[in-house]
């Protein structure tokens, strides 16, 4: 096998010859999205850089960095460091357990420093490259045996139940969806889908005994947010009300009633898309999304594109993450879903989530430079 694979090997690339396959407008639309979250953190801070424009721009510009040396390393070294990322990820987990930050009545960081440090972040994209390992190893109808579906469930399972504790009920359903995502573009039988779905349904009344008081509050109030308008429903209805407050094209760049009044909650992280859509309006909202949606459409042909199913499992990971971020981030300003603590990506303030989302990216640039390596399927053979 080795020297099958030394045959085909293709030849060592320089630097210079990865940077220039680049794919520069990603880069481009990323720094978009940047620059509009720049602009409604100084917005947040009636004007200023500082507190948080600032230290974003500065986070953007070390996640920039982080992002090209991830891309210009082999997607081979990536295959190799999968499983050692994932346990390392874990291991975090369990001192956030032992050690971690109690913070807004959660224990979700680890102090590092002068860094504070988020695991629940760095499992999302660790997930991904454990899931994509072992998948590669597997072939396409092997994928649907049950005993090869425990060894994933169980990767999945873990962190989530570690991240529940903290608790983080938001973050454990980002981790759940995009695991149990990525086996479905593994290629799973379709009744297993169909099957876990029902038995989702059928479970929730034996869930709903497990949550906290605080988190079945979120899920009543959502379903009726009048029901405590200046408790649990307040975030909402404020949100709500900036949303319907700036119309089809807005009140005006630092010219929102509800946000600049201080009615709108959490205006730098969980609902500056709030802030956007109530300064520019249903055409800004829009336009942001289509930036994102053009994200995600070079995301996926990178990972058509791909001739290694391990870099193709890779980069539809890191899109769906990105998706679920900016969906559920989005619904949940709407009044769609509860209110669950998810940042909207490269807009809404935050450090662990900038770092990882960039990390994420240059996966997928990895995955796009190196799109014609052959990755063996065992990794006794990787090199």
């Amino acid at each position: 096998m080795a020297e099958a694979y030394a045959q085909t090997k293709p030849p060592q690339r320089t630097l210079l010859s990865k940077l220039a396959d680049f794919n520069w407008g990603f880069l481009f639309l990323i720094c978009l999205v940047a620059t509009v979250g720049f602009a409604m953190l100084y917005s947040v801070a009636d004007g200023n850089w500082d507190p948080w424009a600032s230290r974003q721009m500065w986070r953007f510009g070390v996640g920039v960095a982080v992002l090209f040396v991830v891309a210009v390393i082999d997607i081979r070294v990536w295959m190799s460091l999968a499983y050692p990322a994932y346990v390392l990820a874990l291991l975090l987990l369990v001192a956030v357990e032992v050690a971690g930050e109690v913070g807004m009545g959660a224990q979700r960081w680890l102090t590092l420093g002068p860094v504070n440090l988020q695991p629940s972040e760095i499992m999302k994209v660790a997930l991904v490259l454990a899931l994509a390992r072992y998948f590669h190893s597997l072939r396409i109808d092997e994928v649907s045996r049950p005993l090869r579906l425990i060894l994933p469930l169980f990767m999945i399972a873990l962190p989530v139940a570690l991240v529940v504790r903290q608790p983080d009920l938001g973050t454990a359903m980002l981790l759940l969806a995009g695991g149990l995502g990525l086996i479905f573009l593994a290629g799973i039988n379709w009744w297993y889908i169909i099957g876990g779905f029902a038995m989702s349904i059928a479970a929730i009344p034996i869930g709903w005994q497990f949550l906290a008081d605080y988190q079945k509050s979120r899920i009543l109030t959502f379903l009726n947010p009048e029901r405590d308008p200046l408790g649990t429903g307040y975030h909402i209805l404020q949100s709500q009300i900036a949303i319907g407050a700036g119309g089809v094209f807005g009140q005006g760049f630092m010219q929102g009633s509800q946000s600049q009044l201080n009615f709108l909650p959490e205006k730098q992280t969980d609902f500056i898309f709030t802030m956007l859509a109530e300064e520019f309006g249903l055409a800004g909202a829009a336009g942001l999304v289509s930036l994102y949606i053009a994200i995600l459409a070079i995301g996926v042909l990178t990972a058509l594109n791909a001739r290694a199913h391990f870099g193709r499992l890779v980069a539809m990971g890191v899109c769906l993450t990105l998706f679920l971020y900016v969906f559920i981030n989005a619904a949940m300003v709407m009044g769609l879903v509860p209110v669950v603590g998810v940042p909207m990506p490269l807009v809404s303030y935050g450090g662990t989530s900038m770092m990882t989302l960039m990390f994420g990216f240059g996966l997928l640039m990895s995955v796009h430079i190196h799109r014609d390596v052959d990755v063996p399927r065992y990794a006794g053979a990787l090199w």
